[in-house]
Order: C-alpha cells, then structure tokens, then sequence
C-alpha cells in the first residue's frame, strides 16, 4: 500500500464522516453554518475587499514596481525577496490573513517573483491585522487594550524574525540561479518604472477597477466557503468530544512547561480555527500570563481554516505550501517565547489604568469594527451586485462579439 493510495483512504474517509456527521447533527450544523456566514457577511468581506481592490489597483498601476526600486537594498539583504514584497509585507500587515498569500501568488503570476521568492515571502507576510489584534482580541475577548501592545509585538516580530529565517530556504536551488544586481535608490528611477509598467498594462481606469472587484470577490467568495465549513466542521468535533480528547494529550505538554491545563481546550480549538481558539484561551480559568501566552500561539500559528485559505490560494502557482505550513508553526513559538518576555514590562494590571493609557486606541478601533459590523452586510450585498453586473456585462459584450 503506497503512499498516494493511503493519502486517498484518508481524503475519501474524511469527507464520509463529515457528510455523515452532517446528517446526524443536521440542527447545529446549520447553526454553525449561519455563525460562519454571519461573520465573513458583516466582518470578513467588507474588511478585505477594499484592501484587496486597492491591491490590484496599485498592481495595475505600477506603484509596485515603484515600491520595488525603492525597497529593493533594503528587503533582498534582509529577506533575499524583491523589493515588490514591501508592498506584500506592507498589505499583509494592514490587512491581515489572507492578503500576503494572495499578493504572493499575484507577484508570481506577474513573473516579479520566483516560486523561492514567493515561498519566502508568503511566510512573514501573513498574520493578523492591527485592528483584530487590539479591538478584537485585547478589547474584545480580554477586556484590556493594552495587551493589545503585547499581542501585537509578539506577533509582527515574531512574523519579521520568521522572515529572518526563511531567507535560508532554497538557498542550495538559487545557487545556479544568476542573482539580479541589487538596485540603488533613486526616487526617480522608480518613477520611471510606475510609468513604463501602467503603459505596459494598457488596461483602462475602468477595466482595471472591474478587474480588480471581480478578482477580489472571487477571493472573499472561497474564503467565506473556508470558514462556513470550518465553522461545521469545528462544531461537529465539539459535539462528538473529539477536542475533548484530543486536549486530554495536550495537557501533560502543557503541565511540563507549568501551563495550566484548563488551556488544552482553547488550545486545540484554535489550532482549528484561531478567533474560537482566542476567545476560549481568554475565557479559562488561568493566569492571565498563560492565557495570553497561549493566545499569541494561537495567533501567529493562523489556524488550519486560515490555512486551507492559503493553500486554495497558492494551489494555482509554483508556490509550495509546505514552507508556509513550518513558518506558521516557527511564527506561533517566536510569538509565544515573546510574549513570555515582555508580559510583565508591559503588562498593566488594573482595567482603569488600562483605559487611561490606551483610551484613544480603544475608542478608534472600537468605533471602526462597530461601524464595520453595522454597515457591513450592506456593503457586502452591494459589492456582490456590482460583482455581478461587471461579469453579466463582459459576458454579453463577449457573446455579442462572437
């Protein structure tokens, strides 16, 4: 029985017992089905979609090969990716997962990138957004903003020293390869470069917008999928106790390094999927220096529905996600091993003084993911009609012209 056989089994195994699952907790499968619609309905789409659309935009613009000259020294010393992965890194870090995947896989598609380059770069470039880290997390489940600063040290540097050493990786493939000569910075000369590539384009203001709405809703389409089904699919393990039992071998890991056990559970729920995994980790009864220890894991580990997210992205490229996979692994432990570090400099006990330090913070954010999830279902339906007509109007221009 070779291996590709056993890979088979294993898919055909899996599948059958989620259909059959399904069938046997119809009621609270369609009610995790609704949560995970809700929340990529009125949070995930109208927080992606204008960051993916404006990506494209700038993509077509050219503002990427201007990125490119002026990030070029400073990246390929650091990481060994083009200068075009500023942008990514950038992108990637305002807007959170998925985003650095899919502008990976975009720079590969536009041949700015190799497969190399593009396996390192998507490995630091994706992690969760400032908003999600401060407002959801910090505010939201723990009800203290300032850890938001904790979360968030914890997991960009961990993502930059993950990026650090992933520049060794296909170091022996690019040894054959001829190395571009790294650019000088010269304002001017990336100019140039915007330029000749829009002209390169050719696409006019409107083609390009329609592009990069139908492109950015397709993303936001298979994502929303992931999570509906992750959303079951964690639900179903609940109820038949598998991550019950699957926390009862975390917790002798967990006791080896004086971690309390009750955070198996929201340990191995966020393996599945990271924002149940944060809330759960917040809610157990333990320090809260083990909480947010495990919290940090959590986070810069992504998940496997933000993986499956990132593997249905890369599927169509050269770009392997088996790199991505150990540097999710290598961003969760730099995370972890941070925020053991700077807790207790950080860390201010009292909510009031909390308050006091990250007032403004809160309320900005506070308000923006209020507005996002009030406004949000509108804009999602509005951005799916526009979808549509884009895509029934090319459609009739293509049959007219046949």
């Amino acid at each position: 029985m070779n291996l590709s056989f056993l890979k088979t089994l294993l898919l055909t195994l899996s599948a059958g017992f989620l259909a059959l699952s399904l069938m046997i907790f119809p009621s609270e499968s369609l009610e995790a089905a609704r949560v995970g619609l809700k929340i990529w309905w009125k949070d995930v789409f109208p927080s992606l979609l204008p960051f993916f659309v404006m990506s494209e935009l700038l993509i077509g613009f050219g503002f990427v090969q201007f990125i490119s000259v002026l990030f070029e020294p400073f990246m390929r010393p650091l990481f060994r990716v083009p200068g075009a992965g500023g942008f990514v890194w950038a992108m990637g870090l305002t807007s959170g997962f998925p985003a650095g995947a899919k502008l990976s896989a975009r720079l590969w598609q536009e041949k700015q990138i190799t497969a190399i380059e593009g396996e390192r770069l998507a490995s630091f470039t994706n992690g969760s957004n400032p908003l999600f880290l401060f407002a959801t997390v910090a505010a939201g489940f723990f009800n203290q903003a300032s850890l938001g600063i904790i979360f968030a040290i914890s997991h960009y540097v961990g993502n930059f020293f993950v990026g650090i050493i992933m520049r060794f990786h296909g170091a022996r493939h690019e040894l054959t390869v001829q190395k571009k000569k790294p650019l000088s910075i010269s304002p001017k000369s990336a100019f140039r470069q915007m330029h000749e590539t829009r002209i390169k384009d050719g696409r006019p203001i409107g083609q390009l917008l329609g592009d990069a709405i139908q492109s950015s809703t397709k993303t936001l389409l298979m994502i929303g999928g992931f999570i509906v089904l992750f959303s079951v699919l964690t639900r179903i393990l609940n109820l038949l106790h598998i991550t019950e039992l699957l926390a009862y071998f975390i917790k002798n890991m967990l006791s080896s390094l004086s971690i309390s056990t009750t955070l198996s559970l929201p340990f191995i729920s966020g393996i599945f999927e990271m924002t149940t995994g944060s809330y759960l980790a917040s809610e157990a009864h333990a320090p809260i220096f083990q909480q947010c220890i495990i919290t940090s894991f959590i986070l810069g580990f992504g998940g496997f529905s933000g993986h499956a997210q990132v593997a249905s992205i890369l599927a169509p490229t050269k770009i392997r996600f088996k790199p991505f996979f150990f540097a999710r692994i290598m961003h969760g432990l730099f995370a972890a091993i941070l925020t053991a570090f700077i807790f207790h400099p950080l860390y201010k006990p009292k909510k009031e003084t909390t308050l006091e330090v990250m007032g403004y913070l809160h309320h900005s954010t506070g308000q923006l993911r209020e507005f996002i999830l009030h406004y949000g279902s509108y804009f999602t339906l509005i951005a799916l009609i526009a979808s549509i007509f884009i895509w029934s109007v090319r459609k009739s221009n293509q049959s007219s012209l046949r």
